[in-house]
């Protein structure tokens, strides 16, 4: 979407904080006291961005208050009880949907772009998990979205991204013009913007009672790992507001998860329908492409992992850093989701694919979108990459890389 953006990405998140947090202060003075930490903006666009080391992460932005001190946890911000701005938009099937028509239910509110690649499919998962954690209870709550990209209105848009995750049935995630969603995000302060090629917006999830009133903010960090910590999080605020006050069926330590990076061997369940293990070994060269299934709605995913092929072949020609894929598990519809996928490819991948599904190794080798190349040796990023890159490209990247030059 537009021009690709070049800005290393540790400078261009720490652009989007400082940014953001001046908003937010000014826009947001009930949860001012929460919201003064670290924000940061969704970049949902397709973008690139290269460099010497791995990318920065965003923290939550109550992450302090948590225990253990979680920096990826947002236990969120109080909004008073006040009420939420209604409105209404249609949903995937083209359907209008009112905020008010959901009363009696807690709905739990987020902002996603319909072509997201970072930071919402986390948000969604967030949301699904959530719910699933209260059981039966589960069917007090309703999951709703709303479309945050000026550029992907279409019910068509709405619908690819629900079906890419598995959510057609389980949600309703409502667009509509331009106009109509501009006034949305207006009443929730919500930023949506398209700069430089990149989709900005906040990444809110508001939690709204039984009576319609908003009670709680959340912002989505952009760490994989925090996925079902925040599932909790958001499932014990639910469950207080619920009659009852229904137990979570799982519980998780809320304290920081370490990163598995490139100084760490680390072994991963195989993707590929045959099984087995797929290892990451310290101190080896080796070139590493994150993705997950759901890149098919934005882009040729079956094309891009064939034709991968190609750099595996010249690795061994010329001696290069053996290519191995993760597909990050943890942002699938389902843990079966990537096998289903390879094994309906029709294609034979010359490389391992491995599985990812605590989060940690995305974490750990600094991952903010997907697909995201990083290039390793001796246990040190020596250049990653943010979006697909030709077989030609790529294979010269690495070289360059390599060399030094």
């Amino acid at each position: 979407m537009g021009e690709k953006r070049t800005t290393p990405a540790p400078e261009r998140e720490a652009r989007r904080v400082r940014r953001d947090a001046r908003r937010w202060r000014s826009l947001v003075p009930v949860a001012a006291g929460v919201v003064a930490g670290a924000l940061a903006l969704a970049g949902c666009g397709p973008g690139a961005s290269a460099g010497s080391g791995p990318a920065a992460s965003v923290s939550g932005p109550g992450a302090a208050r948590l225990p253990g001190g979680n920096p990826n946890l947002d236990p969120g911000g109080p909004l008073g009880g006040t009420p939420a701005p209604d409105f209404t938009l249609v949903n995937q099937f083209g359907q209008p949907m009112s905020l008010s028509q959901f009363r009696g239910k807690v709905v739990l509110l987020s902002f996603d772009d319909a072509v997201c690649t970072t930071v919402c499919p986390l948000t969604t998962q967030e949301m699904v998990q959530a719910k699933q954690l209260l059981g039966a209870a589960g069917s007090k709550v309703q999951l709703l979205g709303v479309d945050a990209n000026p550029q992907a209105t279409a019910v068509s848009d709405v619908m690819a991204y629900s079906r890419a995750h598995g959510m057609v049935n389980r949600w309703d995630f409502l667009t509509g013009s331009t106009a109509q969603l501009s006034a949305v995000w207006k009443k929730y302060h919500i930023y949506a913007q398209v700069e430089h090629g990149l989709v900005d917006h906040t990444p809110a999830l508001f939690v709204i009672d039984q009576q319609g009133r908003e009670q709680r903010l959340y912002l989505t960090s952009m760490a994989y790992s925090s996925i079902a910590q925040q599932a909790q999080v958001l499932a014990k605020e639910v469950s207080s507001l619920l009659p009852g006050h229904p137990a979570v069926a799982r519980r998780v330590p809320l304290s920081s998860l370490s990163g598995q990076g490139p100084k760490q061997t680390v072994t991963l369940p195989s993707a590929k329908p045959a099984g087995g293990t797929v290892t990451l070994a310290a101190g080896t060269p080796h070139l590493v492409v994150f993705f997950a299934t759901w890149l098919s709605e934005t882009s040729g995913l079956k094309g891009e992992l064939a034709g991968l092929n190609s750099y595996a072949q010249a690795a061994r020609r010329d001696h290069l850093p053996r290519l191995t894929a993760v597909d990050e598990t943890v942002t699938e519809p389902s843990p079966q989701a990537v096998r289903s996928y390879l094994g309906h490819l029709g294609t034979l991948l010359d490389y391992p694919v491995g599985m990812d599904t605590t989060g940690r190794v995305a974490d750990g080798y600094g991952v903010q979108d997907q697909p995201w190349y990083v290039l390793t040796r001796s246990g040190m990023t020596l250049w990653y990459h943010d979006g697909w890159l030709s077989p030609s490209a790529l294979t010269s990247a690495v070289q360059r890389a390599v060399s030094g030059r």
